[in-house]
């Protein structure tokens, strides 16, 4: 009798992360209850903000533990959403994934890292780790949707391009909104200096990813 090889496929790991995205979510419930409710409500209500936008915000625990779920939930999404086109090939694994947060971990460390260099050369930390934080924030609210999305494509619809699509809407739309209120709250700083946050706009914010997509172009 011929011995043949079977190649299984074993998706154990997705479920890895699910089981780490709810222990996130759990901490931060039960550790954070006060900033939990609120976060939980920032697209229509921003109070979170105006409560909890102050010193040390970006090294709170709170805010450290989003991030996290952040960083487990984008590395899954982008790998899940990737095989919905049909150019692309199946890039789902465990090792990927741990490269793939690793390098969003790279990306997100030396952007905010560069930020608050900014801040400091010209003397507004207080108010670029104000931005980085409400930035943040909303992009951290914006990883729930990747979480359910994530849990979708990886068990009801894989490679669905309208779960993606959908997806990728209700994310930028959130993030939208955050900026939304960034530029309300920060108006009369903006007009003031308006050349400047064009500048930094182009700089610190647009030219990171149009690096990123010409390299992933090549």
């Amino acid at each position: 009798m011929e011995v043949l090889e079977r190649s299984v496929n074993s998706n154990d790991w997705i479920t890895v992360v699910f089981l780490l995205s709810l222990l996130c979510l759990v901490f931060a419930k039960s550790m954070f209850e006060g900033r939990f409710l609120s976060f939980i409500i920032l697209p229509f209500n921003n109070k979170y903000i105006f409560l909890y936008n102050k010193k040390g915000r970006l090294l709170h625990g709170f805010h450290l533990v989003q991030s996290l779920f952040l960083l487990l939930n984008l590395g899954l999404f982008l790998l899940l959403a990737f095989p919905a086109f049909p150019e692309a090939p199946p890039v789902s694994n465990a090792a990927l994934l741990l490269l793939t947060i690793g390098g969003l971990l790279a990306f997100f460390l030396v952007k905010v890292g560069l930020q608050l260099l900014v801040g400091l050369l010209f003397d507004i930390e207080s108010l670029t780790a104000g931005l980085i934080y409400k930035k943040m924030t909303y992009l951290n609210y914006s990883s729930l949707v990747m979480f359910g999305a994530n849990l979708i494509l990886a068990y009801v619809f894989p490679a669905s391009k309208p779960v993606v699509f959908i997806s990728l809407f209700l994310i930028l739309l959130i993030n939208l909104i955050g900026w939304a209120g960034i530029l309300k709250i920060h108006q009369k700083l903006i007009s003031s200096y308006f050349f400047y946050f064009i500048l930094y706009l182009c700089a610190l914010e647009m030219a990171p990813f149009l690096i990123i997509a010409y390299l992933l172009k090549d």
